[in-house]
């Protein structure tokens, strides 16, 4: 055991692994306290337990007896103190008791631990080869069988953060005890311990209102209750070490190899208008879109143009806690989104960006050709590319000069829940005008696949674009070809890619939820700027996923997009996967019956069974309430 300040050791019977830890730590200055669930006189029968208590005590150690591990919030001699470390080894129920007061009995310690756990704390608990139900286990129990112990944890909010080797040559003087309430020792051969931590705690689903300008107007409106998490995280900022950052950096680094890149770093509105993106999205589904409702409109004179800018870069800037009001009592401000517009006959619409093109190209338009460097740009260009003058990889964007212009940041779509779905996701968008006799959409696309192969990218042709590809994602970008320039002797070719599903792949991440993660121990590992390949190692190990099904009569006007946005709102985002498993047309009655199964599963967090049906009971309030279903 390595030093710690403060070790609380429980469910001790002849007090020999305690006395081992105090022989060990004598020079460390660790605290140890033992204690044991029996009377003194009863303590004392095992043997070799009175010379053990008096090592412990020899060595500045304190001994307690009466003390239950499943109440130790009860305990008067540990009121009001916190252990970097809570020990249990081998815990059993006695006697011939079967695995699920086993399981009660790993549960209540759980949760009794943490009352006396430190903020940063860590609880140890061994097991026997088999017991725990984890895939550390050889061979591993049937999950029933098992006494479940990362579930068990779950229950407390702690993560299994790391299974490792029960160490007894460590400890030699170490003699198990209590096998089926006996002076009989455990099977320690082959025995694991595990390492568990406290999780962050869910983040509340928040109604977040923005500020903004569009189309000379400034706007403030409500992000959908879903996507709240997702605005306003700064992945991208100059100095963040975030995965996705290092992705962009990494990608841009590469083909600045091959054509100087200008990435611009406008602060560009989240909120774009229908007319925006009719001009240039035609590829995209309209079913995917996050409309939204307006909650207040000031226009904005011309006079009060410079003041509208400002207010532009303020309105992108992360909302204060002011602008951040808790959904409860809030119900007037609540976004509506639309699901039923026609662009051809609908004007003054307004939704969350799909992607960044109808922004770069009206950034592109309105580029103010000069002969200086825009202090709002990053060039990213290798040495051998040949360019003689800094200026030449500044100018304007629309010019054959094979220069690269980039834009990258959050974009939306509302799309149905499963694993690879991303509700929100970072887009980075470059394109550039090449001569047509270059096939640049080929050069370009043989540049990325060079750069992404390793990490399992692929290239599929498709008319007039790439498609890059990966498993078991599917689609993670496309290069395609806008328009012809100059006569028709060149072409306006963009690229575009999705940053959080190429995190994934290059730090194999085994979920991309990770990303929007708050446990600082995720960034930790990016600390470094670690390079491409390097796999991530996960800080909540084995997580358990909880399988629920949702039944309920609509009427005739069911949105399913709605259904799925309710579900993300409710749960967190804890749940992977939404299934339609049944449907029932009532022959008589304009009401259709679903059934939906949805699996709640969390890399994140310490999701447990109790935690996931309090989420699924809230989806059925929110369903009845918002939806007018009738849940069954």
């Amino acid at each position: 055991m390595s030093p710690s300040r403060s070790v609380l050791l429980v469910g001790e019977g002849n007090f020999s692994f305690s006395s081992s830890v105090c022989k060990l730590d004598s020079e460390s200055g660790s605290n140890i306290t033992a204690t044991c669930p029996q009377h003194q006189e009863e303590a004392l029968r095992h043997d070799g337990a009175a010379a053990n208590i008096q090592t412990i005590k020899d060595l500045g150690g304190s001994v307690l007896f009466e003390v239950d591990c499943t109440k130790l919030g009860e305990c008067a001699f540990l009121k009001g103190r916190v252990f970097e470390r809570v020990v249990f080894n081998f815990p059993h129920c006695g006697r011939k008791s079967g695995v699920k007061k086993n399981r009660e009995l790993l549960k209540n310690f759980f949760l009794s631990c943490v009352e006396v756990l430190a903020r940063d704390g860590e609880v140890h608990v061994s097991l026997c080869n088999g017991q725990g139900g984890t895939p550390a286990d050889h061979p591993k129990r049937e999950w029933h069988n098992s006494w479940q112990v990362s579930a068990m944890a779950a229950e407390a909010h702690l993560i299994l953060s790391a299974v490792r080797q029960f160490e007894s040559d460590n400890v030699p003087s170490y003699k198990s005890t209590g096998y089926r309430s006996q002076d009989k020792g455990f099977h320690v051969e082959k025995a694991l311990l595990h390492v568990f931590s406290r999780s962050t705690p869910f983040t509340p689903v928040q109604i977040v209102q923005m500020e903004e300008v569009a189309e000379g107007e400034m706007v403030h409106y409500n992000i959908p209750a879903e996507l709240s998490d997702y605005v306003s995280r700064g992945f991208l900022s100059s100095d963040s070490i975030h995965p996705v950052k290092l992705v962009q950096d990494f990608l841009l680094e590469g083909l600045g190899k091959h054509w100087p890149v200008s990435m611009k770093r406008e602060p560009f509105p989240l909120l774009i208008s229908a007319k925006q993106l009719q001009s240039c999205c035609h590829d995209l589904d309209i079913l995917q879109y996050y409309w939204i409702h307006l909650l207040q409109k000031e226009l904005t004179s011309q006079a009060q143009e410079d003041d509208a800018v400002c207010s532009n870069i303020k309105a992108t800037s992360p909302p204060t806690k002011a602008d951040r009001v808790r959904s409860k009592g809030t119900e007037s401000l609540q976004p509506v989104c639309c699901h039923d517009f026609n662009l051809e006959v609908e004007g003054g619409l307004y939704l969350l960006r799909p992607s960044l093109l109808p922004q770069l190209e009206e950034l592109l338009i309105n580029t103010d050709i000069s002969g200086n460097a825009d202090p709002q740009e990053k060039i990213y260009q290798s040495s051998e590319v040949e360019c003689s003058k800094t200026e030449e990889a500044c100018d304007d964007c629309n010019r054959s000069s094979s220069l690269l212009c980039g834009v990258s940041g959050v974009v939306f779509r509302s799309v149905p829940i499963s694993l690879w779905a991303l509700p929100a996701f970072h887009e980075i968008l470059l394109t550039g005008v090449f001569p047509l006799e270059n096939e640049p959409v080929k050069l370009i696309g043989h540049e990325l696949e060079a750069l992404l192969s390793p990490y399992g990218v692929s290239i599929v042709t498709e008319e007039r674009s790439l498609h890059l590809v990966a498993q078991p994602m599917g689609l993670i970008g496309k290069v395609f070809a806008s328009n012809t320039a100059d006569g028709n002797n060149h072409v306006t070719v963009s690229a575009s890619l999705n940053l959080d599903l190429l995190a994934v792949l290059l730090f194999s991440l085994p979920d991309w939820r990770l990303l929007w993660s708050h446990d600082p121990r995720f960034l930790k590992q990016f600390s470094l700027r670690p390079p491409p390949g390097t796999s991530f190692q996960p800080f909540s190990l084995y997580p358990e996923s909880f399988s629920f099904d949702i039944s309920f009569w609509t009427g005739p006007a069911w949105e399913e997009k709605m259904f799925h946005a309710i579900v993300r709102e409710a749960s967190c985002g804890t749940v992977e996967q939404v299934k339609l498993i049944d449907t029932f047309s009532h022959p008589d009655l304009s009401q259709t019956s679903y059934c939906y199964r949805l699996i709640y599963h969390s890399h994140t967090h310490a999701l447990s069974h109790t935690q996931a049906l309090t989420f699924h009971k809230e989806l059925e309030v929110l369903l009845s309430s918002r939806m007018q279903v009738t849940v069954r």
